[in-house]
């Protein structure tokens, strides 16, 4: 049987789609990246925001057009808060809830009467039976379920308690992608900070655990609350192998809208965090959430937000304009922000936020810098072509080299030496690859 697997939303369900594909293959089924050529089409579905509900429906259905003969599963977190609907979506043969997703595969593979070959049965040993073939990065899902309720959140909803993976069964999956050939592994979950917290242990144990255990080179953690962090947690980048890179959502610089959020973290104390990681981790890399017109946040609470964010100084900014979602304590708040300003606040943050990555940027000049080379790009049409990957730091970089260079899944050293036009940093001199560099952080 050929499967096909897409996914929106974040990158924990990001590392559900790599585990279902290795368990599809494991058991003798092929993961097809054309979607005209499966049997079975799988969307793991997202509903963060209303928005991202209307692009779950619109995406399965082009795919029922596209190939209205193959079962179409769906799952994910718009398929567990608006079943009726989803269900409902024309095409739709299968809804598997959030809290079933480990049996994902098997009950594709029972309600839909499909055979299983024997395990393994269509691909050699030692085939890339872990995620997707060809990938140098992998995402693997450690925990699920948030145990705090921040206001707006409906995810939490969508996922239930935490439910934590164990350290062995971690390492494992961590050594069988290693072993499948990827260079990278990225930890994910709802509430990544929190893993542990069902089993007696901590993300710190986890971490030491798959660096002692394993022998990935480069281990990297997405998404983390700035709270319930263990002590001494920012001590593991001593190992280099512990990317320096951290991602902490803010949402807002306002200490009342961040009550209203129900945020666990105060501003003072968010910058103490990141100024302790910051003295802790070399070359550092933070980005952040924030939310835009959270209900009842005041122009000068926005004001608060906008000096705040300035004095962190953050790479990145993911922005988000708030939109209620039913079944969260926010949609039931009063002083809606209209559309017009949420839009007018999004557009100053944008600009303030496209400033702090130039001058974050500007710090790794003339800085050598270890990048993991993912994929080959567009040709130049000169004999050369353009090939994409990530620092140790999450900058992203690009690079034109001669075409018979191959750099995919190589991890080599780039020296930065000039910001570009937009937000680029560009390698002006030739390496005995013949590199240009050019980098951007995403």
């Amino acid at each position: 049987m050929q499967v096909f697997l897409t996914t929106l939303g974040c990158r924990l369900n990001e590392a559900e789609l790599a585990g279902w594909s290795r368990d599809f293959r494991v058991r003798g089924h092929r993961v097809v990246s054309d979607p005209n050529r499966a049997q079975v089409m799988v969307v793991n579905t997202c509903a963060v925001t209303g928005e991202a509900a209307r692009k779950s429906r619109k995406l399965v259905n082009s795919l029922h057009r596209q190939n209205p003969s193959a079962s179409l599963v769906l799952t994910g977190c718009f398929a567990e808060l608006e079943p009726e609907r989803a269900a409902s979506v024309a095409g739709v043969d299968l809804l598997i809830g959030n809290r079933d997703k480990d049996q994902l595969v098997e009950r594709v593979l029972e309600e839909l009467d499909i055979a299983t070959m024997p395990g393994l049965a269509s691909e050699p040993e030692g085939s890339h039976v872990y995620g997707h073939a060809g990938r140098t990065r992998g995402f693997i899902k450690v925990q699920d379920g948030c145990r705090h309720r921040c206001t707006f959140c409906i995810v939490t909803v969508a996922r239930g308690d935490e439910r934590s993976r164990t350290i062995d069964e971690l390492v494992a999956e961590v050594a069988g992608l290693r072993a499948a050939g990827l260079q990278e592994v990225v930890l994910t979950g709802v509430h990544l900070g929190g893993y542990g917290s069902d089993l007696g242990c901590d993300l710190h144990t986890l971490v030491e655990a798959i660096l002692a255990r394993t022998d990935i080179p480069r281990l990297r953690l997405s998404s983390l609350e700035p709270w319930d962090l263990p002590d001494g947690f920012f001590s593991l980048w001593q190992n280099p192998r512990l990317m320096p890179h951290l991602h902490l959502p803010l949402q807002s610089g306002s200490d009342r809208v961040l009550r209203q959020m129900g945020r666990r973290c105060s501003t003072s104390a968010f910058a103490a965090l990141v100024a302790e990681a910051r003295a802790t981790i070399p070359g550092l890399t933070v980005t952040t959430d924030v939310i835009v017109g959270f209900p009842g946040e005041t122009g000068s609470e926005w004001a608060e937000t906008v000096d705040f964010v300035r004095r962190i100084g953050f790479a990145h900014i993911h922005i988000f304009s708030y939109s209620p979602r039913q079944g969260t304590a926010a949609a039931r708040l009063t002083g809606q922000v209209s559309g017009p300003d949420k839009r007018e606040r999004s557009r100053q943050l944008q600009g303030v936020a496209l400033d702090m990555k130039r001058a974050h940027l500007s710090q790794f000049l003339s800085q050598v810098r270890p990048v993991l080379w993912e994929g080959r790009g567009q040709d130049q049409g000169d004999g050369s072509c353009r090939w994409s990957g990530y620092t140790d730091n999450y900058l992203r970089v690009d690079t034109i080299v001669a075409a018979a260079t191959g750099l995919e899944n190589r991890i080599t050293e780039a020296r930065l030496d000039r910001i570009g036009s937009g937000d680029s940093v560009v390698r002006d001199h030739r390496e005995s690859l013949d590199l240009r560099m050019l980098a951007a952080v995403l």
